[in-house]
């Protein structure tokens, strides 16, 4: 043993002090379906981890009389009954921090994407409370997602929560991969959360945003559908986690959470096996409060606490567009807006089948620049009117020529508001042709002709200098331009 070692030693033995330890000591009971029950340890509190012999770990979730519930977090062939289980100190947390970028983890911050784990600064818990009200600013900054629709009709502010609700297979999720594509120029980081999703999926997700360079500022969460019920829970959470940190340094961020139906079953399945009275559809009681819980974590925050946001856009399923459902509604209540895509919009072809009649964005208008809020005044109420129009027409009505042109202008609009996915456009684009429209120089289009007349638009908003802050006239003079150029 070298000088220094005995040195240590030295040092180490005359620090010592003979005194009582005491440390507590229990055992399993019983363990199956990513529960465990352990009896012994009368001090262990909720959402305290346990370590057991095997080198597994699990989360206080249940606490009995005689004994505690825990859901494991790491699952070996060797935990069984009798295996000893003792407490540790502090909370749950997860590695956050600019090291995440670009990483695809499981919900405690391991990899999955084949490299080394992320070499963290700074962990944060993954459940605390949300900023108090005194921290809160307004949500008054835009996010733009890209999706026209969405941008000047059901705008999204920055600490915003929109619900994406909708029926399966109805684009929820390629909504919220062109909003998180189309922060690659905006300042935004983004944690995509994917609970319970197949492989497949998961995949197809990460090759998109790997594809358009999105991964540079993203981070992926995933809780695979052959993970743990326990992982899936905890998730969301994770996911919360990382976003937060980084809005606490005065960043903003962007979360999806895709999608928190699969989360309330896999707590649903979790308090079935810890015993706990099931309530409406077998949800336990508090399922409202689990999902407000992390919801409320997304705000925008004052200057004196950095200024970071985090919005957030949950995702939820329907079943045959029945949204009334426990979940969605409780989801609809908790969030400040749903996105509704529908069935039906989507198999007729429009798309994103976003229904502007049941969607709504409870910020709205607070949260645009004040050039695209003056062009979007009147477009949502002239798009619903139309909409009501053309079912009297279904019925063969005749029409006054008023009429018929205020139903030509509304097929060009919904023209217009058709867009494929994986393609976010600029804000500026959308105040270019709502100045085009709202001026009736499209009035003369065919609704076939609108898709190539946009697409020139576009090019010639990408070559102009044109910013948000350039006055209507500018704007006007402007389209007028390109539309003679292009009409010539």
């Amino acid at each position: 043993m070298s000088d220094s070692s005995d040195d240590s030693l030295a040092a180490r033995l005359e620090r010592y002090e003979p005194r009582l330890r005491v440390r507590e000591q229990g055992s399993v009971i019983s363990v199956g379906d990513g529960i465990a029950w352990v009896e012994g340890l009368p001090s262990a509190g909720m959402g305290q981890v346990l370590r057991f012999a095997d080198g597994s770990r699990g989360l206080v979730f249940e606490l009995a009389e005689d004994r505690l519930g825990a859901i494991l977090l790491d699952d070996t062939p060797h935990l069984e009954a009798g295996t000893q289980a003792e407490p540790t100190s502090g909370q749950l947390s997860v590695g956050v921090g600019d090291e995440l970028l670009g990483r695809v983890l499981d919900p405690l911050g391991r990899p999955l994407d084949g490299t080394p784990p992320p070499e963290t600064c700074a962990t944060h818990p993954l459940d605390i409370r949300s900023a108090p009200l005194l921290a809160r600013d307004y949500v008054h900054r835009p996010l733009y997602t890209g999706t026209k629709i969405i941008d000047t009709l059901l705008p999204i502010g920055k600490g915003q929560r929109q619900l994406l609700i909708g029926d399966e297979g109805t684009g929820r999720s390629a909504i919220a991969l062109d909003a998180v594509i189309h922060q690659h120029d905006q300042g935004v980081f983004c944690v995509y959360c994917l609970i319970g999703q197949r492989r497949s999926t998961t995949l197809s997700i990460l090759e998109t945003l790997r594809a358009r360079g999105a991964l540079r500022y993203t981070t992926v969460l995933v809780a695979e559908a052959s993970s743990l019920p326990g992982m899936k829970y905890l998730a969301p959470f994770a996911a919360c986690a990382i976003a937060e940190a980084w809005m606490y340094r005065g960043h903003d961020t962007l979360v999806v959470y895709d999608d928190l139906s699969t989360h309330a079953r896999a707590y649903r399945e979790l308090s079935l096996l810890l015993r706990r009275p099931p309530g409406r559809e077998a949800y336990p009681g508090d399922i409202f409060h689990l999902h407000a819980r992390l919801l409320e974590r997304s705000t925008a925050l004052g200057t004196a606490e950095g200024g970071g946001s985090m919005t957030a856009l949950p995702i939820v399923e329907t079943q045959q567009n029945e949204v009334a459902a426990y979940i969605p509604t409780n989801l609809i209540s908790i969030t400040d807006g749903q996105l509704y895509l529908d069935r039906n919009l989507f198999a007729m072809g429009f798309r994103p089948a976003i229904d502007v009649a049941r969607s709504v964005s409870r910020i709205g208008g607070q949260a645009q620049h004040a050039a695209v809020r003056a062009a979007a005044a009147r477009l949502r109420l002239d798009y619903l009117q139309f909409l009501e129009m053309e079912v009297f027409t279904r019925f063969g009505t005749r029409l006054e020529a008023s009429m018929e042109a205020r139903l030509k202008r509304g097929r060009i609009l919904r023209e217009i508001l058709k867009q494929e996915r994986l393609d976010p456009l600029p804000i500026e684009f959308d105040l270019a042709w709502m100045t085009a429209f709202n001026a009736g120089l499209l009035d003369d289009l065919e609704p076939k002709q609108v898709s190539a007349m946009l697409e020139r638009l576009l090019m010639s908003v990408r070559l102009a200098e044109l910013t948000l802050d350039a006055g209507p006239k500018d704007w006007l003079t402007a389209v007028h331009s390109w539309l003679a150029e292009n009409q010539a």
